[in-house]
């Protein structure tokens, strides 16, 4: 069993903030970093770092993610998925998502997957250049920033998502 001070937890944001909405997640993740948690938490800006995150996806026993997705639903909804497969992720948005299902598929033909609780932000449309969120975009950044430290917290302390 591992020590409670080992880093087992990690929160990896996803996206490329110079796209508008697309890049919530890693706002998620800066925001994340400016705030107390448990000490067995990592806290990483993946940005569209595909193949690249496979390593430290690895190195925890579970990984929080955030990412933007255009799923027809009203900018700033929240859901959170557990996704197992690939097949799980959400429609492609832009390529970094292409990466991350190969790796998710990679790791899964490893037998290296981590648990995925992945919070998924609509938003509605990519936006080329452009720094900065979207009102809705930003206000449900600003609310899921605090239900992400209360879930990683309660997960820490008792091993499960309630």
């Amino acid at each position: 069993m591992k020590d409670i001070q080992e880093k087992n937890i990690l929160f990896l944001g996803i996206g490329n903030y110079l796209m508008g909405d697309e890049g919530v997640g890693v706002a998620l993740a800066r925001k994340l970093e400016t705030i107390p948690l448990p000490p067995n938490v990592e806290v990483l800006d993946g940005g569209t770092g595909g193949f690249h995150l496979m390593g430290p996806m690895e190195a925890y026993e579970t990984v929080f993610m955030a990412d933007a997705t255009l799923d027809g639903l009203p900018a700033g909804t929240v859901r959170l998925i557990e996704p197992r497969f690939s097949k799980d992720f959400p429609r492609v948005m832009s390529t970094h998502e292409v990466g991350l299902r190969d790796v998710v598929e990679a790791m899964t033909l490893r037998g290296t997957l981590p648990k995925i609780y992945l919070y998924l932000v609509s938003v509605e449309e990519v936006q080329p250049m452009h720094i900065g969120l979207s009102e809705p975009v930003q206000a449900a950044a600003d609310a899921l920033v605090m239900r992400i430290a209360s879930d990683i917290e309660a997960f820490s302390a008792a091993g499960v998502l309630a």
